[in-house]
């Protein structure tokens, strides 16, 4: 795809403005709250949807369909990454006040892995067709897992991150204000601040397993696949805030996303068989996926609102009446 370099400059130029300003209105450390986070939810969307449309304009339906179907998928995919901040966040004990800072500087270091991935991903793709077939079978597997249970528990004191953070230097058993490395006794000491940045951004190269594979058989354009994950990155902040306490309400969602999952792989399988065996092998279209997409989502969470959990539904009840 022939993307103009000024496109690039656009995106570039937002996301670093983007990041100044949400820095600049949270230097303070304070707790946010479920208004202030569906706010900014509001904004990252509207300047993903905007982004997209600024897609459609210039590169034309197809790319805008692509670039659509790419985010949205991003998106519903990193929902699993608000569970393990969850986790990570209570591991750690991390004060409510810090969380936005640790999150802020754990997508900067996920804009970067992301980058480096997809560049390597969209050069290996373009390059040999079949490495398509091997990740159908990465996402094929993790939808297995999550569907039978077996999903593997992510240990946030026993990451790679964690453990290299602490042969590096030592890490004190005390928060220091919004510092991630303090001097004590003549000598660099990191905070637990600095040790939960190392926890998500190895959690966040955990989840890229399936997300790298998932978003280039939307498209191998290197554009479409990297802005598409940078504006779903860019608002997973606001959406853990957003919906900080309702995680375990939406149940269904884990299984909605092992069903995209597989139907991902299923893309993937049909998009190399189309290329490397006949092209009479249809290939399933970027406006159909997006469909599909859809439907999913708004039926696991119907579905989990029609059917809370076990022990919610006398809760809610409960909260009703009073």
């Amino acid at each position: 795809m022939d993307v103009p370099v000024w496109l690039w400059i656009v995106f570039a130029v937002t996301v670093v403005v983007s990041l100044a300003v949400d820095l600049l209105a949270h230097r303070k450390a304070h707790v946010i709250g479920f208004k202030e986070a569906g706010l900014w939810s509001a904004l990252w969307v509207g300047l993903a949807l905007v982004f997209g449309a600024v897609v459609f304009v210039t590169l034309g339906t197809t790319a805008g369909t692509e670039y659509t179907t790419a985010w949205l998928l991003e998106k519903s995919l990193s929902v699993d990454n608000l569970f393990v901040f969850a986790l990570i966040f209570a591991y750690f004990k991390v004060p409510r006040e810090y969380q936005h800072r640790v999150l802020f500087f754990g997508v900067i270091g996920a804009l970067v892995f992301r980058a480096v991935f997809l560049t390597l991903g969209v050069a290996v793709v373009n390059r040999f067709t079949f490495v398509l077939f091997l990740f159908a079978a990465v996402l094929f597997y993790s939808s297995y897992k999550i569907l039978s249970g077996q999903e593997e528990n992510f240990d946030p004191g026993k990451s790679f991150a964690v453990r290299l953070l602490r042969k590096v230097m030592p890490v004190q058993d005390h928060y220091s204000g919004t510092h991630f490395v303090v001097h004590e006794e003549g000598r660099r000491v990191a905070t637990p601040l600095l040790a939960v940045v190392a926890a998500i951004e190895a959690a966040d190269l955990i989840f890229a397993v399936d997300s790298v594979p998932a978003v280039l058989a939307v498209s191998d354009d290197l554009f479409i696949v990297y802005t598409s994950n940078a504006f779903a990155i860019l608002g997973l902040r606001a959406l853990y805030f957003l919906l900080a306490g309702l995680l375990d309400r939406f149940h269904y969602l884990s299984h909605g996303l092992a069903v995209i999952l597989a139907f991902i792989a299923v893309k993937l399988i049909l998009q190399a068989a189309h290329k490397m065996i006949s092209t009479s092998i249809p290939e399933i279209p970027s406006p159909v996926s997006l469909a599909v997409i859809v439907v999913i989502l708004a039926a696991s969470v119907t579905l989990s609102m029609r059917r809370p959990p076990e022990g919610k539904e006398g809760a809610d009840t409960s909260s009703a009446e009073k």
